[in-house]
C-alpha cells in the first residue's frame, strides 16, 4: 500500500506570506481612487529621475528618504492583477524550492537583494527617465537563478531521481562554474535570457499594461540570485567535508 501523497501545492508558509502580502497591497490600490494611486506610485515606483541630480525640475513625493526605500518598495507593486498573476505563477515553483531550502529570513533577504539589484539594472540603463517602474519581476528572476544552482541535481527539484519536497531541498548545490557546465542549466539559461531580450529590445507587450518589460531589471535580479546564491545557502556545497548538513528551519 502506498504512503500518502503530497499535496499538489504545498507551499512554505515564508512564500505564502509574501504572495499574500502583493495580493492584499494590489487589492487595496484597487480600492483606491485613480488619483490617490498614481500618489502611491510616485512615492514608492522606482523612478530613475528621482536619482538625476543634473535637471532643474519639480522633486517627486518622498525626497530623499524616497531615494532609498524605492529601491525595494517597487517590488511591491504591480500594474494589473494580469501582471501580478504572472509573476505569482513563476514564483510559485522557484520561490517555493528556495524558501523551502533558505527558510524564511534568507528567502525574504534574497527577494530583497534582488530586487535592489534589478532597480540598480535599470537606473544604469534607463537614467533620467520619469516612466516609472513597478512589480516583483526581478526579485522573481533572482529565486529562479537561485534555484537553478541546486535544484538540476540528483534527487532535487528538476531532477529525474525526484525525492520528498522536504529531502529535494536539501541536496547540496554544487559551485557556479560546475552549474555552468550542466547542460540542462545551459539550455534554462538561454531561453531565459532569449525570452527576456525579446520581450525588451523587441518592444513586445506582455499585457501588462505597461509601455513595456523592464527587462534589464529582470537581468540584475535573475544575476545577483545567480552569483549571491552561496551567500544565503545554508546547505553546505557539495564536495565540502562537513559534520551535518544546515536545516534552513532550524533557528540556531
Amino acid at each position: 500500500m502506498n504512503g500518502p501523497r503530497e499535496p499538489i501545492l504545498n507551499l512554505p508558509a515564508a512564500l505564502t506570506a509574501y504572495i499574500v502580502l502583493l495580493a492584499a497591497i494590489h487589492g487595496v490600490r484597487m480600492l483606491l481612487p485613480s488619483d490617490l494611486d498614481l500618489w502611491v506610485i510616485e512615492l514608492f515606483a522606482f523612478i530613475p529621475r528621482r536619482y538625476d541630480m543634473t535637471l532643474l525640475w519639480q522633486p517627486l513625493r518622498g525626497g530623499d528618504a524616497a531615494k532609498v526605500w524605492t529601491f525595494l518598495s517597487y517590488s511591491l507593486l504591480h500594474a494589473n492583477v494580469t501582471h501580478l498573476a504572472v509573476n505569482v505563477l513563476w514564483l510559485l515553483p522557484f520561490g517555493a524550492a528556495v524558501a523551502r531550502r533558505f527558510g524564511a529570513a534568507r528567502f525574504y533577504a534574497l527577494m530583497a537583494v534582488t530586487a535592489i539589484a534589478g532597480a540598480a539594472a535599470h537606473l544604469i540603463t534607463h537614467a533620467h527617465e520619469l516612466e516609472p517602474m513597478i512589480g516583483a519581476s526581478a526579485s522573481v528572476s533572482g529565486a529562479m537563478a537561485a534555484a537553478i544552482r541546486f535544484a538540476f541535481q540528483r534527487g532535487s527539484f528538476l531532477s529525474f531521481a525526484h525525492r520528498t519536497e522536504a529531502d529535494a531541498a536539501l541536496v547540496p548545490a554544487v559551485s557556479l562554474t560546475q552549474a555552468l557546465r550542466n547542460p540542462r542549466v545551459l539550455i534554462f539559461l538561454a531561453i531565459w535570457f532569449g525570452i527576456n531580450i525579446v520581450f525588451g529590445v523587441g518592444s513586445i507587450s506582455a499585457g501588462f499594461g505597461v509601455e513595456g518589460v523592464a527587462w534589464e531589471a529582470h537581468i540584475g535580479g535573475f544575476l545577483a540570485g545567480l552569483l549571491l546564491f552561496s551567500l544565503f545557502d545554508p546547505i553546505p556545497r557539495a564536495g565540502r567535508s562537513v559534520r551535518h548538513v544546515v536545516d534552513p528551519s532550524d533557528p540556531h
